[in-house]
């Protein structure tokens, strides 16, 4: 099961001690302070148990850099099928990233 907390410091929701910020359909994972974020774009849902929930997720592993092109932000791409896979794979892309600070 995912753990998504709220600490006191952040107005931010976190995973993994990374801030979790939803825009319609759009949830950026990660701080916009460090050189990389992950985008993740919520394709289509589905309803379960009454809910409606994530069906299909497009994941982007982007630089944070403003001066480069948007195109040129983009790392990697990839499609998941549900919120928990795409937070999976959105969060080794990330720690990875951002511990060998590839440019």
């Amino acid at each position: 099961m995912m753990k998504i907390k709220k600490t006191s410091e952040s107005q931010f929701p976190t995973y993994k001690d990374k801030p979790l910020v939803r825009c319609g359909n759009t949830i950026y994972y990660g701080d916009m302070r460090d050189p990389y974020v992950i985008k993740m774009d919520i394709k289509s849902t589905k309803v379960l148990a009454n809910q409606e929930i994530a069906d299909e997720v497009t994941i982007q592993l982007m630089r944070t850099d403003s001066t480069i092109s948007t195109k040129k932000q983009i790392v990697k791409t990839s499609k998941k099928n549900g919120l928990y896979l795409a937070m999976d794979i959105s969060e080794a892309w990330l720690e990875r990233a951002l511990a060998n600070k590839e440019d």
